[in-house]
C-alpha cells in the first residue's frame, strides 16, 4: 500500500499524451481490460484519488485518469488547493457557476471514452466523477459508448444547490436513452454535504426518474483521521466519498460504496479474468 500523506509518483501508470478535439491532455493509463475513466476531485490527482484509481485497475479494467487541473500525484495542500479551485472556476473548460449548462471539457472526455472503448473494446467503458467532476460521467452518456456513468458527490454548479450541471436538451436526450436501452446511473454523497446537498439529488431524481440510483451515507461514516491538508481545513466535513473520507475498513459504508461501483462496472461492461 502507497503512503496516501506523500506524494505519488504515479509509477505505474502510463503518461500518455492524448490529442482529442484539437485539445492535448495527460492521461494517465494503467492495467487491463474494459475501459473506465476516472476523473479526480479537486484540487487533482492526489494519492487517494490514485488509491481508488489502482482498485478499479486491479478489479479487471483498464483506467484511463485524464489530468484536468492541479498537479497530479500531489498530497492536497490547503493555499495550493485554493488556488487551483480558483482557477478552475474561471477557466473555459468548466461551468462552475451556472445550472442548465454543461463543462465544455465534457466533449473532450466523451472522445476519450470513444478512444477507451476502441482501445480496450468489451461492450463498452465505464466513467466516474468525483466532486468538480462529478457530474460529468452523465453528460458523457451522450457517448454511445459509455454505458456505466458513476457520480461521487458532483457539486457543480456551486451557487444552486438545486441546480444541474447539464444542459437541458442534453439532460433531455440522456433520460432518453437510459430508458430505451434500461441503463442506471449511481450517485453517492454524504448525508451532511454543504458542497453537494440533498435538493442536487432531489433534482437528478426529478429528472431520471428510478433511473436514478442514489446512496446518501451518514456522515458518521467518514474518514476523520489523518486527512490532507486541504481536507482538513478547506472542506471541512464529509465529503469525498471513495477518496479522502473513505475508510478502508471491511463494515464500513465507505468501502462498500467502493465494492459496488466496482460491481457495477463489472456488470455492465464484463471484466478481465
Amino acid at each position: 500500500m502507497r503512503p496516501l500523506d506523500q506524494d505519488d509518483p504515479l509509477d505505474d501508470f502510463s503518461a500518455q499524451e492524448i490529442t482529442l478535439n484539437g485539445a492535448t491532455k495527460v492521461v494517465h493509463v494503467a492495467g487491463t481490460g474494459p475501459g473506465v475513466i476516472v476523473m479526480t476531485e479537486m484540487p487533482g490527482i492526489s494519492p487517494h484519488v490514485a488509491r481508488f484509481s489502482r482498485w478499479v485497475r486491479d478489479a479487471g479494467f483498464t483506467v484511463y485518469m485524464p489530468s484536468l487541473f492541479g498537479r497530479d500525484g500531489a498530497v492536497p495542500q490547503a493555499e495550493e488547493g485554493v488556488a487551483v479551485f480558483k482557477r478552475a472556476c474561471v477557466s473555459a473548460e468548466f461551468r462552475a457557476m451556472a445550472a442548465n449548462q454543461s463543462s465544455p471539457v465534457t466533449q473532450w472526455l466523451r472522445a476519450l471514452a470513444r478512444l477507451a472503448h476502441e482501445e480496450c473494446g468489451g461492450p463498452g467503458v465505464g466513467a466516474i466523477g468525483m466532486c468538480f467532476t462529478g457530474n460529468f460521467a452523465l453528460t458523457m452518456m451522450l457517448e454511445p459508448a459509455m454505458l456505466a456513468p458513476v457520480l461521487s458527490q458532483p457539486t457543480l454548479p456551486l451557487n444552486d444547490p438545486a441546480g444541474l450541471e447539464i444542459a437541458p436538451d442534453e439532460l433531455a436526450a440522456v433520460r432518453e436513452r437510459m430508458d430505451r436501452e434500461d441503463l442506471t446511473v449511481l450517485a453517492y454523497r454524504f448525508e451532511g454535504d454543504h458542497f453537494c446537498r440533498a435538493e442536487r439529488f432531489a433534482a437528478y431524481a426529478q429528472a431520471l426518474g428510478q433511473r436514478f440510483v442514489a446512496r446518501v451515507l451518514p456522515d458518521s461514516s467518514a474518514n476523520k483521521k489523518s486527512l490532507p491538508p486541504f481536507f482538513e481545513q478547506v472542506v471541512t466535513q464529509p465529503h469525498s466519498v471513495v477518496t479522502a473520507h473513505l475508510i478502508d475498513e471491511a463494515g464500513q459504508p465507505t468501502l462498500a460504496a467502493r465494492d459496488e461501483i466496482l460491481a457495477f462496472f463489472g456488470q455492465r461492461l464484463g471484466r478481465r479474468e
